[in-house]
C-alpha cells in the first residue's frame, strides 16, 4: 500500500500551501543526496518527499488527491508512483530554495548531458471572420536555422561531454556540490570539430520550410498558438525551438466582433419603421430573415442567438446583435414634402408627454426651488 503524501511530509490534511512548502524543504535538506552519499534509504525518502510535494503543491492535483487518494493518479499519469526522476526533482528546487542548489548534483542522477533547445521563432497570421468561424489550416513559409549535414562534433574538453561542470559552494549545511551548465558548450556537451562553408560558428544554416498550422475555430486577436519543434534547431543533439503564431483579425465590412458575439447595423426607411417589414440579414454563413414590428424605433437591438462565433472552449456559439438604424432621406420631392408636412401637423405623429409628466428642465428647476 502506498504511503500517504501528508504522512511523508509530516503534515495534516488541512495543511496550507506555505506549510507544505516548508515541510518539503525540511525533508529535502534532511535526505539530500549530497548529505547522504550512497544511502539508498535516504535516496528513497528524498524521492518520496519530492513526489508528495509535486502533488500537494498543485491546487488541482491536491484537490483530486484529497478526494480520491492515490487512485486519482492511477493509469500512468506519473504522480505518486515513483514516476519522477532526479532531474524532475531537482527542477523543483528553483522554487523551493530560490536557485541556491542549482539544477543538479554531482554523482547522483542530477548530472549528465543536457540537451540544449533552439530559439523560438515568431510569426503573424491574419485571419478573416469566416476563417475564425470554422477554423482553418494555414501553410506558411518559415526561415529557420537547421544543422548543416556535414557538421561533425566532438566531446567538450571542459565538461567531458556531460554538459555540466561541478561548482562547490559553502552553505549552512556544509560544502554543497552543484552541477551547473558548462559555459564552454552551453550544456550541449559537444564542440564543433568540423563545419562546412556557409554555416555559422555552431554549424547551422538557414533553410526555408513550409509549415502547416492548424488554427481552431473561435480564436481572437492577440492570441498566440505554439507549433512545437518548428523554431530554430539547436546544435548537436539539441531540441528545436517552437514556432509562436500571433493571431491577427482582418476587419469585416459588415460585422464588428465582441468576444464571440457579432454586431451588425441594419438600416431601414421611415416607412419600414412605421409599417413594419421583413428584412434579410447577412450572416457569416448564409442569411436569415427577420420580422420588424410596426413602430420600431431607431436604436432598438435585436438578438439572434447562436448566430455569432464559436466559443474557443467549446461552449456553443455567441449571438448576432442587430442594431436598428432609421435612414433619413437627404432630398424629398414635392409630394413627399407635402406628406411629411401633413404628418408634422398631426398631433399623433409626434408623441407628447402626459400632462402630469414634467419636462427635464422643470424637474431640475423644482430641485433648486
Amino acid at each position: 500500500m502506498k504511503e500517504d503524501f501528508y504522512d511523508i511530509l509530516g503534515l495534516s490534511k488541512g495543511a496550507s500551501a506555505a506549510e507544505i512548502k516548508k515541510a518539503y524543504r525540511k525533508k529535502a535538506i534532511q535526505y539530500h543526496p549530497d548529505k547522504n552519499p550512497g544511502d539508498a534509504t535516504a535516496e528513497a525518502n528524498f524521492k518520496k518527499a519530492a513526489e508528495a510535494y509535486e502533488v500537494l503543491s498543485d491546487p488541482d492535483k491536491k484537490a483530486r488527491y484529497d478526494q480520491f487518494g492515490h487512485a486519482a493518479f492511477e493509469g500512468g499519469q506519473g504522480f505518486g508512483g515513483g514516476g519522477m526522476n532526479m532531474d524532475d526533482i531537482f527542477s523543483q528546487f528553483g522554487d523551493i530554495f530560490g536557485g541556491a542548489f542549482g539544477g543538479g548534483f554531482g554523482g547522483f542522477g542530477g548530472g549528465g548531458q543536457r540537451r540544449t533547445k533552439g530559439s523560438n521563432l515568431r510569426i503573424r497570421v491574419k485571419l478573416t471572420l469566416d476563417e475564425i468561424l470554422s477554423g482553418v489550416e494555414k501553410k506558411v513559409k518559415v526561415r529557420r536555422k537547421v544543422q548543416a549535414k556535414d557538421v561533425r562534433y566532438s566531446s567538450c574538453s571542459q565538461c567531458g561531454g556531460s554538459g555540466q561542470t561541478v561548482r562547490v559552494t559553502n552553505t549552512i549545511l556544509g560544502r554543497m556540490q552543484t552541477a551547473v551548465t558548462c559555459p564552454t558548450c552551453q550544456g550541449s556537451g559537444q564542440s564543433i570539430e568540423y563545419r562546412p562553408s556557409g554555416s555559422d560558428a555552431q554549424g547551422m544554416i538557414n533553410e526555408e520550410e513550409t509549415v502547416s498550422i492548424k488554427i481552431p475555430a473561435g480564436v481572437e486577436e492577440g492570441m498566440q498558438l505554439k507549433v512545437s519543434g518548428k523554431g530554430n534547431s539547436a546544435p548537436g543533439n539539441g531540441i528545436s525551438g517552437d514556432l509562436i503564431v500571433l493571431i491577427e483579425e482582418i476587419p469585416h465590412d459588415k460585422f464588428i466582433r465582441e468576444s464571440h458575439h457579432l454586431h451588425h447595423d441594419l438600416y431601414i426607411s421611415f416607412s419600414e419603421a412605421a409599417l413594419g417589414v421583413a428584412k434579410e440579414v447577412d450572416l457569416l454563413e448564409g442569411k436569415v430573415r427577420i420580422k420588424l414590428e410596426s413602430g420600431i424605433q431607431a436604436g432598438k437591438t435585436l438578438r439572434l442567438r447562436g448566430k455569432g462565433l464559436p466559443n474557443l472552449n467549446g461552449y456553443g456559439k455567441g449571438d448576432l446583435l442587430v442594431h436598428i438604424n432609421v435612414w433619413t432621406p437627404k432630398t424629398l420631392n414635392r409630394e413627399q414634402k407635402q406628406f411629411f408636412q401633413r404628418m408634422a401637423e398631426d398631433e399623433n405623429f409626434i408623441p407628447k408627454p402626459e400632462k402630469s409628466e414634467k419636462s427635464f428642465f422643470e424637474k431640475v428647476k423644482d430641485m433648486f426651488a
